[in-house]
């Protein structure tokens, strides 16, 4: 797996790497403490084979490895938001490290919004599937590192920020500064939305390190994957935000979002994401049978 690290600047600020899913384009962080070995893991992905219906624990067992061989303690299972585009390894990391996950209290109002998608009425509980659901402006910590919850709708309603000292996971709201930012056609998501949190991102302190969740290479003249810019160079050189209005953001995000489709993964991924990362109820087969919805997108 491709890797790249982001060393720490100082007390308060923690050292960043992230993992690169190939399949799914996403990226996976680990966010340590380096004083006190404690650890935040990050949108982490579990595997998943939509032509086979087969999941599989691979990468996230790699995250895990890497934590092991670091010395590291998991303090933190966080997503930002329930993907659209993979499946979470959340609950399944909860029962290798014992650590709470979290995610946005929004995902209760997703959560709704999915039941009518999926015409499950009974389904989904996001209190019972999630340790702590973050409020927008809630703190805590691991090691020394504090942490701030930002809420940033636009791509999904619900979808929250991580503020690290200076660094911030923004997830599906910028991608890679040379490449723009993230779709926000979903069901909830919204172009003029996401402008307001994107503005929201850009007045963290310049060399606020960003870490976004997705890239897919080639772009331009580069070939490997990146994820990593500072707030002065969003602000510069994002194609989708230097010199925009939000007129000619909303109007340029909508024509593109207009263009895609939707991910493979997506109508399987809702209904685990939307349970913290636990798959369907187990029938009485012995077997987990997905509910896709026909001809609604």
């Amino acid at each position: 797996m491709f890797t790249r690290k982001s060393p720490s600047t100082g007390s308060g600020s923690p050292e960043v790497t992230g993992f690169y899913d190939r399949d799914t384009g996403s990226i996976m962080y680990v966010a340590a403490c380096p004083e006190t070995k404690q650890a935040a893991l990050i949108d982490v992905v579990l595997d998943f084979d939509p032509e086979a219906g087969r999941t599989r624990t691979d990468s996230a067992q790699e995250v895990l490895d890497f934590v092991k061989a670091q010395g590291l303690t998991v303090a933190w299972v966080l997503d930002t938001h329930p993907h659209a585009d993979h499946m979470m390894a959340s609950h399944w990391l909860t029962r290798q490290t014992g650590a709470p996950n979290a995610i946005g209290e929004k995902i209760r109002e997703i959560s709704a919004l999915w039941r009518g998608i999926y015409h499950l009425p009974d389904a989904f509980d996001p209190d019972r599937d999630f340790d702590r659901l973050f409020a927008a402006g809630e703190q805590f910590s691991f090691g020394n590192v504090q942490v701030n919850v930002m809420l940033s709708p636009g791509h999904t309603l619900g979808s929250i920020t991580y503020v690290m000292g200076d660094a911030a996971f923004v997830h599906d709201t910028l991608m890679h500064v040379d490449t723009g930012t993230s779709r926000a056609d979903f069901p909830g998501g919204s172009s003029k939305d996401l402008w307001n949190s994107l503005q929201e991102i850009l007045t963290l302190p310049d060399d606020t390190r960003l870490f976004v969740g997705h890239d897919y290479p080639p772009v331009k003249d580069r070939h490997d994957p990146a994820w990593e810019a500072t707030v002065a160079e969003h602000k510069q050189r994002n194609p989708h935000l230097a010199g925009k209005t939000e007129a000619e953001f909303t109007k340029l995000r909508d024509d593109r979002d207009a263009t895609l489709s939707l991910p493979d993964r997506m109508l399987f991924a809702l209904q685990v994401n939307l349970r913290g990362g636990r798959l369907v109820p187990l029938e009485d087969d012995g077997h987990f049978y997905f509910k896709i919805p026909a001809n609604k997108f």
